[in-house]
């Protein structure tokens, strides 16, 4: 994957909150990417047809790879690491308390080198 030189506000935000995410893989493999599994085959029956599919597919293939190129996909600021982190299967890995953290740092981060 070729790096990108600049990520946006938002894809920066999402690569803090799958930083996290990728501790949490790093700390409960087999638990995190079985909920990972069970989130992809509840989105591809919603999203059955469309252009999604494809990026859910593809982070099918990662996962069944195992946690190590997970988490090099959860960390990485390759332009199709983020395009996956926009299709992301890790619903609900983050406890909504650490969620919240991770955003409030970012946001000070973000106001802090934005001044």
């Amino acid at each position: 994957m070729r790096k990108r030189r600049e990520l946006t506000r938002e894809e920066m935000r999402s690569l803090w909150l799958n930083r996290a995410v990728a501790a949490r893989v790093a700390q409960d493999p087999t638990g995190v990417l079985s909920r990972a599994r069970s989130n992809l085959d509840r989105f591809e029956r919603i999203h059955e047809g469309s252009t999604v599919t494809t990026w859910l597919e593809r982070w099918r293939r990662v996962i069944d790879a195992g946690p190590e190129p997970v988490m090099q996909v959860l960390t990485s600021t390759a332009p199709e690491a983020a395009e996956l982190r926009q299709n992301s299967p890790f619903t609900g890995v983050l406890p909504a308390h650490q969620r919240q953290a991770v955003l409030d740092s970012f946001a000070a981060y973000w106001q802090r080198s934005a001044a």
